[in-house]
């Protein structure tokens, strides 16, 4: 209970989350203004492959990958012509290499039966593409500036939490909560700024409160 009182209290300090949501962007985008989708890209072929490929890695790992990879795949006929294990070794670094080949052979398949070879535009026809969940089609709507929804990723769940803009735990859940409480204009960029502040300064296990810059509108700060 005690827990609870210092939460409640806390809330109180800072004010209503809609007050603060406004500020809290603005604050970020000046502390952050390269904040931003760290996977390298040049179209939306390669958007989709390398958010398919930064599941359960880091997106420094993917790059790495793809940097060699997108020399070689440059359209979904790429993917089908090699065999099976070519392509698994050459994403093997990304980790659960043989899943995410079957699933862009699969995704690749769709493209060019369904879709002339191009990634769909429509969030449900990118729901479609095996390997692709909601996360996967967020991003890539994003990216493409038209958001359906909000990227939930550790980051973006965590600081979520502790700015007091949700109390859930499942990431659809949080999503919906964040839907309902940050403007449409700003679906798009909250994740990236979430982020790139969850790493630079509210880290997981030891938050550097007293350098950051929505400290006093957060109810979890320490400073």
């Amino acid at each position: 209970m005690a827990v609870r009182s210092y939460v409640r209290e806390a809330r109180r300090k800072v004010g209503p989350k809609r007050e603060r949501v406004g500020p809290i962007l603005e604050r970020l985008a000046a502390e952050h203004p390269d904040a931003k989708i760290a996977l390298r890209f040049d179209d939306d072929l390669q958007l989709l492959v390398a958010v398919m490929l930064s599941a359960q890695t880091t997106d420094v790992n993917v790059n790495l990958v793809t940097e060699r990879l997108f020399e070689k795949y440059r359209v979904p006929q790429d993917y089908l012509k090699v065999p099976v294990a070519e392509l698994e070794r050459d994403i093997f670094r990304t980790g659960f290499f043989r899943q995410k080949a079957k699933a862009l052979r699969g995704t690749m398949k769709l493209l060019i039966e369904e879709y002339d070879g191009r990634v769909p535009d429509s969030f449900e026809d990118l729901l479609r593409l095996p390997g692709v969940a909601r996360k996967t089609a967020n991003v890539v709507s994003a990216e493409r500036g038209r958001p359906v929804g909000i990227v939930v990723d550790t980051h973006v769940r965590r600081l979520s939490q502790r700015l007091g803009f949700t109390r859930q735990e499942d990431p659809v859940k949080i999503e919906r909560d964040l839907m309902r409480l940050v403007p449409r204009p700003d679906w798009a960029r909250l994740p990236h700024l979430l982020i790139w502040h969850g790493r630079r300064i509210c880290d997981a296990r030891a938050p550097r409160c007293e350098d950051c810059v929505i400290s006093d509108l957060c109810p979890s700060s320490r400073a």
